[in-house]
């Protein structure tokens, strides 16, 4: 029986190695995997590649991971922000390797991982310091650079529904990177609000299919001040 419901996510994170490329979903704050950053944190894994829109607001999330000094490198479209102070102290002092990648870029890079293509050409970034030492081609008298994938050996992402067998949907904006990370990555492992019986999520609605998740951990809503609770993004 295919069962991929996991009851912790320190059991979940179990086998995440020094050295692994983690894919890491959100938009800034919205759709980002709490409770699988901060079970990293915990796990202890090391020399780690990030893979993320950006680099860490405040000192939470991906920001509390960079502080710990386990992220050798991140891979990312806008490491700068108001609040990015971690990544922008680990940056300037050398510590913390960047690969900055436009965003239409960095998503088309990890579909080309998860749809097996070798590289693409793409004019983005064409005649940039991005593009330098990079191949570039003039195509119908418009110039092109080659990029490759992004592959990863784990994604961390969140959705709100899942079935044992894996099938996710998403909320809204949550959405973001992680259909295309789950199928960049070796080993996908998502958290969810709900765990639906299979057959009850609308296979129309289904946005990433079992066979790209390996791990489900079902975690609570985050609670409000006035003591409600909400759907977190």
């Amino acid at each position: 029986m295919i069962d991929k419901i996991v009851d912790s996510v320190a059991r979940a994170l179990a086998d995440v190695k020094d050295g692994s490329t983690v894919l890491i979903g959100g938009f800034g704050t919205s759709g980002i995997p709490a409770e699988l950053i901060e079970g990293l944190i915990a796990q202890g894994a090391k020399e780690l590649t990030l893979v993320n829109n950006n680099a860490g607001n405040g000192d939470t999330g991906l920001a509390a991971l960079l502080k710990t000094g386990r992220v050798r490198k991140i891979i990312c479209s806008f490491p700068r922000q108001v609040d990015s102070w971690v990544f922008d102290e680990l940056y300037r002092s050398g510590k913390l390797e960047l690969e900055l990648v436009p965003q239409g870029n960095l998503a088309e890079r990890m579909r080309a991982a998860g749809a097996g293509i070798g590289a693409f050409f793409c004019p983005t970034s064409y005649g940039t310091d991005i593009a330098k030492g990079k191949e570039t081609r003039e195509i119908d008298g418009k110039h092109y650079v080659l990029e490759y994938p992004i592959h990863g050996d784990v994604a961390l992402i969140k959705a709100e529904a899942g079935d044992r067998w894996g099938n996710l949907t998403y909320r809204m904006a949550a959405r973001n990177f992680g259909p295309v990370m789950a199928m960049a990555a070796k080993q996908t492992i998502a958290t969810v609000h709900e765990v639906k019986a299979l057959g009850e999520l609308d296979p129309e609605a289904i946005v990433t299919p079992g066979i790209f998740v390996s791990k489900i951990v079902k975690i609570p809503r985050v609670a409000t001040q006035a003591g409600g609770f909400k759907k977190a993004a």
